[in-house]
């Protein structure tokens, strides 16, 4: 289950965000990049890195208002940042010793949404025109 449910996390927030119309949806993905860069800040575990990191994560995410591979790049910065705090032992969620990891797995497939343009997967035609685009 370790592994599964940060896998079955990141599938359940493509559904979610799904349900939101462009182009607000890839708006509010970069809102939540932003928030993500942010999200180790209270816990210190790299000191002065953490706004160094928050600082990169804003201006990505800022570039991602009008970009899916800007937020695409911001959930693969945070998995990085998730890997090395799993690595350092400070967790996102204190009393989850396993969130780092678990937000290392979850967001890489948000990631390869971004990169496939954030296609809504509740709309068909949206789909299809984002498959062709990537042939």
């Amino acid at each position: 289950m370790r592994y599964i449910a940060p896998i079955l996390i990141g599938l359940g927030y493509v559904l979610v965000m799904s349900l939101v119309r462009e182009p607000h949806r890839r708006r509010l993905n970069a809102v939540m990049v932003a928030g993500a860069g942010a999200a180790y800040l209270s816990g210190g575990g790299l000191d002065g890195w953490e706004f160094a990191f928050t600082a990169l994560a804003t201006y990505v995410a800022y570039r991602g208002l009008d970009s899916w591979t800007f937020v695409g790049v911001g959930w693969l910065l945070h998995t990085a940042w998730d890997v090395v705090h799993d690595i350092k032992g400070s967790p996102l969620i204190p009393f989850f010793l396993d969130s780092s990891f678990g937000c290392a797995l979850c967001d890489p497939v948000i990631a390869l949404w971004c990169f496939l343009g954030g296609m809504s997967v509740w709309r068909a035609d949206e789909f299809r025109k984002a498959v062709r685009s990537t042939s």
